[in-house]
């Protein structure tokens, strides 16, 4: 779209040329202009507080100062954009920051692997080889999971109007129930220790079983630190390769950088992307112990693998917001103020919470249009936020790790507003 054209002429175009299955745009229809930090502005200038952060691409925020700067100068020296995989300083840089910062610290030994750029193509990347190590064909996926849109992904992935999508079978997946899916009573990891115990039970040993340990689309169920524990002990006990997917709730969203650190749980592979560049440019990286990389040069490949301005960005957070443990003191801080705010109006509008760190929601299960209509009626307000569940029955605050305190409480008082006008 050009500058200056007609508020109305913007969305004709859209409506006119672009493709029917575009979603975003239908709950929140702004013509969008410009953001920083937590607040992002339409043409007319209004504001929106942000509490959608790039279905989690955005944990820093809309144009971080540093991450900005850096990608700028890299620019304006003619920095390379593209090169494949082929080697640069921009890469290196990334390589020795995250070493430094992320795996020392937590002594981890993994070796880095540059897939496609999107999240979907490191769970690709990470499936395909457990299948290659192990010399196994069946992934074990749980209820509600969500791994991606391309075929090797969604058929990991639980929600039955997407995988219907593929229009082809989706196969060599077993699905298994999720931390508390049947209820608080039934021990999820007694069952599938059982059945892959009983060679009578139908379920073939795996090569993986891969895991969000916080499910984001699938209505923010957090698993327990006990069923994670237990998880990670099956999977090595019968020979499959654990793999947690931390493209969403990964580098910080439930506090620390992996989502797992809570747990004892040390993965063999690790899936990441979204907010890895810090920039919203798309970004993924697969993680694995160094005893798995039995790739042949070139065995796995893909043209986007070297976007060098996402290793500079993402290079530029990870020397910012990583090199201490201030943003995960804030963000523990500013996750109990959400979680105070929100048990409130749990009590008072008849709903549950759930969440971990700043990934946290209401659930409406007696009424679960009403978390579609609280994010409806706080769009009006100056507010983005997502719904998630099986049934888009969980109303899910995901702000920007960084947003100030201002910008939360405004953005709390919409929701509180919302369900006050609902009601």
């Amino acid at each position: 779209m050009l500058m200056g054209t007609p508020e109305n002429a913007k969305t004709t175009v859209i409506e006119r040329l672009e493709s029917n299955v575009r979603s975003y745009c239908r709950s929140f229809p702004a013509v969008f202009a410009r953001a920083e930090g937590s607040v992002m502005y339409d043409t007319d200038g209004r504001p929106y507080i942000d509490f959608f952060a790039g279905a989690g691409a955005l944990n820093y925020g809309h144009n971080e100062p540093l991450v900005r700067e850096r990608m700028l100068a890299y620019i304006r020296d003619g920095g390379i954009g593209h090169t494949l995989d082929m080697t640069t300083q921009a890469k290196c840089a990334f390589i020795e920051a995250f070493e430094r910062t992320i795996l020392i610290p937590r002594e981890l030994s993994y070796k880095l692997m540059f897939t496609g750029p999107t999240g979907t193509n490191a769970v690709e990347a990470a499936i395909k080889l457990a299948r290659k190590v192990t010399g196994r064909r069946s992934v074990i996926a749980f209820t509600n999971a969500f791994h991606g849109m391309t075929l090797g992904s969604l058929s990991l992935t639980g929600n039955r109007s997407q995988r219907r999508g593929a229009g082809v079978g989706l196969h060599d997946v077993a699905r298994m129930p999720y931390d508390g899916y049947l209820g608080p009573d039934v021990d999820t990891m007694g069952y599938l220790d059982r059945v892959l115990d009983d060679p009578s039970s139908g379920i073939d040993l795996p090569a993986a079983i891969i895991v969000e340990t916080v499910q984001a689309e699938g209505g923010i169920n957090v698993a327990s630190i006990g069923w994670l524990n237990r998880l990670q002990a099956i999977a090595r006990r019968h020979g499959a390769l654990l793999i947690v997917d931390d493209i969403q709730i990964g580098c910080g969203r439930t506090v620390p950088f992996f989502s797992f650190e809570r747990s004892d749980v040390v993965p063999d592979i690790v899936c990441l992307s979204k907010s890895l560049s810090a920039s919203g440019l798309p970004f993924a990286l697969t993680l694995l112990r160094p005893e798995l990389d039995q790739w042949a040069p070139g065995e796995h490949n893909g043209t986007f693998r070297g976007n060098n301005l996402a290793f500079v960005s993402g290079t530029a957070a990870l020397e910012r917001y990583w090199s201490d443990d201030k943003l995960e003191r804030e963000t523990t801080e500013k996750s109990a103020r959400v979680r105070e705010k929100l048990g409130g109006l749990a009590e008072a509008y008849g709903a549950t919470t759930r969440g971990l760190g700043l990934m946290q929601g209401l659930v409406f299960d007696r009424q679960p249009e009403l978390a579609r209509a609280v994010s409806r009626s706080a769009y009006e307000r100056g507010l983005l936020i997502e719904t998630a569940g099986a049934h888009d029955q969980v109303l899910k605050l995901m702000p920007a790790l960084t947003i100030d305190d201002a910008t939360l409480e405004a953005g709390l008082a919409i929701i509180e507003d919302s369900l006050r006008a609902l009601s």
